[in-house]
């Protein structure tokens, strides 16, 4: 029969032999289940470094850039109308301002009237040239009747004076050597018409190509004044959005004065990484690219190319290892990163703001 003790002590269990707990096996328990989970956590860890850390490269130094247009006119003159706000958004094409367009209309009005002019003087040239080819032709041939009528002369003198002297009386004679002397002098003088005739025919062929380059000069102007009247309408030179307004309706502007500035919708990322990070890095490759003013939303890109140099071999001092005691510093070498599509308008982003760009590079 089994002895049954009362006795609630560990006095009593020895002597009945009550076998204790083992803490010792439950001990052993625990600690295997807090290594199956460290072993578990490390290997996680390791899977999120390798897929998600190591692959990829990142710096906060990196800032938004575009190509910011400014606007400025290019005739002066008061503002007329102003037809955009700040920050408004336009196309390529839309009037932006309009300068007082009355002088420039004027000035054309007045380059019309100078090509309209010249084209009359060319014409009247031309008229005038006619008449001194006509009469250059009724010289030359005056100077031909006064030649045949010259040899006519000469020869009657010359038989008149081949005959005997009892033939022709001295008066005759006489009278036959003054025409033939005459008909000499009459053929000189239609000769010297004949050269003033074609130096004036000369001069009206230059004085159509005169009026030809007065009326190319008319046209130049014309043109000048076209494009000056065309010029008080400001234009925008692309898409995108002002800013940077500094004109007001009614100002008084002048040719190369800045008025505003037009921030395109094409944005790009540049990126100032450690030359320690280029290793793998090439063009082509895939980024993600979070905008400090949007923690949490990211946009896709990739890298267009990389400079041929460091930041600070372009800047205004560049650095000079030459001299003095050399320390070594990991340069900054910036990456050109091109956003793939427009940024969503509800997200305003522009040149000088901050982001973090991580390109895998693996």
């Amino acid at each position: 029969m089994p002895q049954t003790i009362t006795l609630d002590n560990d006095a009593a269990r020895i002597k009945t032999k009550v076998p204790l707990p083992l803490p010792r096996k439950r001990w052993c328990g625990w600690r295997i289940l807090a290594g199956v989970t460290i072993i578990v956590l490390l290997a996680a860890t390791a899977i999120y470094y390798f897929r998600f850390v190591a692959p990829y490269e990142s710096t906060d130094d990196a800032f938004i850039e575009a190509h910011v247009t400014p606007i400025a006119p290019q005739v002066s003159g008061r503002v007329s109308h102003l037809y955009v706000e700040d920050n408004q958004e336009v196309k390529r094409g839309d009037i932006l301002l309009e300068i007082d367009p009355r002088d420039y209309e004027a000035r054309l009005a007045q380059a019309r009237a100078s090509l309209a002019a010249a084209k009359s003087q060319f014409e009247e040239a031309n008229a005038q040239l006619t008449v001194d080819q006509a009469k250059a032709e009724e010289a030359k041939a005056g100077v031909t009747a006064a030649e045949a009528e010259s040899s006519r002369a000469q020869a009657d003198s010359n038989r008149y004076q081949a005959v005997e002297s009892r033939a022709v009386s001295r008066s005759q004679l006489d009278l036959a050597e003054t025409q033939a002397r005459s008909a000499a002098a009459q053929v000189e003088m239609a000769r010297n018409k004949m050269l003033a005739a074609e130096a004036q025919a000369g001069l009206s062929k230059t004085s159509i190509q005169t009026a030809a380059a007065v009326i190319e000069q008319s046209e130049a102007a014309l043109r000048q004044a076209e494009l000056n009247l065309s010029y008080t309408k400001v234009l925008a030179s692309e898409d995108g959005h002002v800013t940077h307004r500094t004109v007001e309706q009614g100002s008084y502007v002048q040719p190369g004065q800045a008025l505003l500035a037009i921030v395109p919708l094409k944005l790009w990322v540049v990126a100032n990484f450690k030359e320690t990070q280029l290793t793998y890095m090439r063009a082509g490759q895939a980024v993600e690219v979070e905008v400090d003013a949007y923690p949490g939303h990211k946009f896709s890109g990739h890298v267009d190319s990389i400079q041929a140099g460091s930041g600070a071999c372009f800047s205004m001092f560049p650095p000079e290892n030459a001299t003095g005691n050399y320390v070594k510093v990991v340069q900054r070498v910036p990456v050109k990163i091109v956003l793939d599509a427009t940024p969503d308008p509800q997200r305003a982003i522009g040149p000088g703001m901050s982001v973090v760009p991580s390109v895998r590079v693996k």
